[in-house]
Formats: C-alpha cells, sequence, structure tokens
C-alpha cells in the first residue's frame, strides 16, 4: 500500500499495470497474493474517498487542476461510495488496495479526468491519512460505548449503594463493602480508559496528506486547507514522520489493551459471583450457555469469552510494536500488517464492552447471600481495632494485636466476632466495654466508613451524583 510517484500533469489511466511501468514482466501469482491488501482495508473505503474529497477540493481551489475536472471527481466519487456502501463494487486483488480501487474505478467513470485526482500526493500519505481518519472514528467510538457501560454501571450502584457484600484482598473476606461501592471501581477504571482515548486522539489529529511519498511536493499545495476539511487540528509538521508514524495506532492499541484488562477483571468476578459456591448474582438465560453431557449447567460463557478476548487485544499492541521495531525512515510495506490487527482489537473490544453492558444489566443480584457472605470470616475485625484507637487510645499496632486475639477466640469457639463473650474479650484488653458491640455489626461497619471515597452509602450516593455530573460533561 505504498506509491513513490506524485504527478501534476494528471490523465494517466489507472490499470493493475499502471505501477508497473518500469518492470518487464507482469507480477508472480505470489507476488499478488502477498502483496494485496483489499481483503481487509476495504475497511478504509469512506476514508478514503473523504480524504480524496478534501483533496481534490484543495486541488480545484489552488487552481492546480482544471474546475471542470474537479467537479467530475468529485461526483465520481460520490457514486463509488454509494457503489461500494450497496455492495455494488467489485473488489479484485490485482489493484491490491482501496486506494487503488476508488482511483481505477473513478477513472472508469469520468474517463481522463480522474488520473488528476492523485497530483501532489502519494499512497503513503494517502494511506497514513485514511488510517488515522479511521483511528480516529474508532477511538470515538469506543469512549461512546464506554460511556453507556459506565451509565449502566452508574444504574446499578445507585440500585444498590446500600447493598451489603463482603469485599476481599487474596479473595478472602476482608471488610464489608456495598455492592454500589464496588460497581463505582469499575466505573473509576473505565473513566481512565476514556481519558486515555481522549489524550490518545489529541496526539494522532494532525494530517498527513499533502507529505508526499516522505519529502513533500513541489506543487503549491495548501496542506492546511486539507487538513482543516478532513477535521484534523493542522498538518503534520514533517514529512518523513508524517508517512513513516503509526505510534497513534500503537497508542490506540495500548489503551485498549488496558481497557481489557479492566473488562476482563469485571467478567471475572462476574464469573465468580454467578458460582453456586458464591450465588451472589445469577445471569439471565439469554447470556448464559448450557452443558453438551451436564443438564444442570448454566455456563457464563459470555464473561469466560470477555477474558478470552483480551489476549487478541493485547497481541495486537505487541504486534504493532514488533512490526516497527527494525524499520528505517520512512514507509515500508511491513506497515501494510498495521491493520489488519487494529480491526481486529477494535471489533473484540466492541463485542467485550457490549457484552459486558448487557450482562451488569441484565444480571439479579442475590441481596442475601451477599449480606450472609459479608459476616463471614471475621469481616469486621479491623472496626474492633479502630474502635480500640478511637475509644481507648490504643497504638494501632497494639490495637491490631488485642483484635487478633479476639479473633483466635471466636475461631475457638465457632463464633461470630460479635458473639464473643465481653467477659473474654476483658480477658486481653480489661477496659473493652459492652459499648464495642454496636461496631461488630456489618451493617454498622459499612455505615461508619465515611471517609472521602469510602463505603458508606451516604458517600457511595456523592460518589455516584459527582459521577454522573462528570459524565454528563465528557
Amino acid at each position: 500500500m505504498n506509491d513513490d510517484a506524485t504527478d501534476r500533469s494528471g490523465g494517466q489511466q489507472t490499470s493493475p499495470g499502471l505501477l508497473r511501468d518500469r518492470f518487464s514482466s507482469e507480477p508472480h501469482a505470489v507476488m499478488e497474493r502477498i502483496n494485496a491488501s483489499i481483503d481487509f482495508d476495504r475497511r478504509l473505503y469512506a476514508h478514503d474517498i473523504a480524504a480524496s474529497r478534501a483533496h481534490c477540493n484543495m486541488l480545484i481551489a489552488q487552481e492546480i487542476i482544471p474546475e471542470d475536472d474537479g467537479h467530475k471527481i468529485l461526483k465520481g466519487l460520490d457514486q463509488i461510495e454509494d457503489e461500494i456502501a450497496r455492495g455494488e463494487f467489485a473488489f479484485t486483488p490485482a489493484l491490491e488496495d482501496i486506494h487503488m480501487h476508488v482511483e481505477a474505478r473513478l477513472t472508469e467513470i469520468v474517463g481522463e479526468a480522474g488520473g488528476r485526482l492523485h497530483t501532489a500526493r502519494s499512497r503513503n500519505d494517502q494511506v497514513a491519512t485514511d488510517f488515522r481518519l479511521w483511528v480516529r472514528d474508532a477511538v470515538d467510538d469506543t469512549r461512546d460505548v464506554l460511556k453507556a457501560l459506565q451509565e449502566v454501571l452508574l444504574m446499578r450502584a445507585e440500585e444498590h449503594a446500600a447493598t451489603v457484600m463482603p469485599g476481599f484482598t487474596h479473595l478472602q473476606s476482608a471488610q464489608p463493602v456495598t455492592l454500589g461501592h464496588h460497581l463505582m471501581a469499575y466505573f473509576e477504571m473505565f473513566e481512565r480508559d476514556r481519558s486515555r482515548l481522549s489524550d490518545c486522539r489529541k496526539r494522532l489529529n494532525l494530517s498527513p496528506l499533502g507529505a508526499g511519498a516522505l519529502a513533500g511536493t513541489s506543487i503549491p499545495i495548501d496542506r492546511n486547507a486539507t487538513a482543516d476539511a478532513l477535521g484534523f487540528d493542522g498538518p503534520s509538521r514533517n514529512s518523513m514522520d508524517a508517512v513513516a508514524d503509526r505510534d497513534f495506532a500503537v497508542e490506540f492499541l495500548a489503551s485498549l489493551s488496558l481497557c481489557a484488562v479492566h473488562l476482563s477483571r469485571l467478567a471475572e468476578e462476574i464469573v465468580i459471583w454467578s458460582t453456586s459456591q458464591f450465588g451472589f448474582i445469577t445471569l439471565p438465560d439469554t447470556l448464559a450457555t448450557g452443558s453438551s453431557m451436564m443438564p444442570q449447567k448454566k455456563n457464563p460463557d459470555a464473561a469466560e469469552l470477555v477474558r478470552g478476548k483480551v489476549g487478541r487485544i493485547v497481541g495486537a499492541v505487541n504486534a504493532l510494536l514488533i512490526l516497527m521495531k527494525g524499520l528505517p525512515m520512512t514507509y515500508s510495506k511491513d506497515m501494510q500488517e498495521d491493520k489488519e490487527p487494529t480491526f481486529d482489537a477494535v471489533d473484540s473490544i466492541s463485542l467485550c464492552i457490549a457484552a459486558v453492558t448487557a450482562m451488569i444489566a441484565e444480571m439479579t443480584v442475590n441481596t442475601e447471600p451477599m449480606e450472609e457472605a459479608a459476616g463471614q470470616g471475621y469481616a469486621t475485625a479491623t472496626d474492633l481495632a479502630d474502635w480500640l484507637v478511637k475509644e481507648l487510645a490504643l497504638p494501632f499496632r497494639q490495637a491490631h494485636q488485642v483484635t487478633a486475639q479476639i479473633v483466635r477466640i471466636a475461631e475457638s469457639g465457632n463464633l461470630a466476632l460479635e458473639d464473643v463473650p465481653l467477659g473474654d474479650m476483658q480477658k486481653i484488653e480489661p477496659r473493652i466495654t459492652s459499648a464495642v458491640l454496636d461496631v461488630l455489626s456489618v451493617r454498622q461497619s459499612i455505615e461508619s466508613r465515611t471517609s472521602l471515597g469510602g463505603t458508606s452509602p451516604a458517600r457511595v450516593r456523592e460518589a455516584i451524583s459527582e459521577a454522573r455530573q462528570r459524565l454528563a460533561e465528557s
């Protein structure tokens, strides 16, 4: 997908042999197969045509091509776009890529005038522009579907702002939290993902169009005009970098990779919560599958496939980094391999976000098992230690030791922490009073976590309100 020629004269017919003028024989069948990219880069057709329109309008405005020819070209581009959209366009590997297909068909439609469109541009700056436009759209689309997921998280978090569940460290019961607080943690993860995508978009939004093959052009083009027409912030500053750069795709895939990891972590929680051992949630039948052997099974395959697709997305950014690591300036045909992993990663992340959004929206929360589990594992032990610090002025390390001894008493008697006799507690710390019992219940524990960012229902509702405002403004 490269071309080292720019042509001011125009008027040359485009054909499969156009780029082989200096060769004495037709390409080997294997060369044709390995060289063709049309099977995947046809996805760039709308962006290629948009860039061609901007380029043509600039050529007309600069009086580089006749106005009549320019209008014919623009009309022909409209027809080509319509043909492709309606599935009536004939693709062939002989024309290699989407750029040559558009140019060849344009010349068929408008005749000699079609050859003027390639004046002052190369396929190198053409594909760099098309790919940036495609990635920019993909950034915007990904931010939109992430926002929809965040809105669902906010809805379910508000619904369960006071629903008690165990909080875990090391997947061991640690402290009681609320489901609303837990879901809001993922809201924040996805908010960072959207922020990274926004940053990525800022850096990619410079136009390579007009950089030519690598050195610019002697033809008096207006790069600011084409950049503005395509919604770029301006033209790229160095013609060599413009055609050599794929940082924007690498950065985009890196952002998607981290987002995919966040999706996978949430999917893993859905898998765990839906097991019969946990029973925290029930997925609808529409988002689960059965077993070919065991009729009782209801498998969370959608969540498991989200986990699995992370490998493809992380693999895509690795593929692009490895692709670029040994390339000298400026364009090498290796760079044709940049699109397939990018396209696949975007398809995969879009499907993962849709699946997670559906699961969060439609899962049934089983509040009783959640609350029962929240009290297991002596989850309010930290509340006891905090009480000792606040009420008895014990240093925290000493309070930690006292609490650990009381937990051992509870374990030996198979008792809940709040059921340990007061007298047994006082044998370890005589100043403990019956007031300690007020902090050992799960409900009291979560109500007491009122620090900023804490799990108390009041704080969770504040966080949801603030998050809604942020989301509305972004």
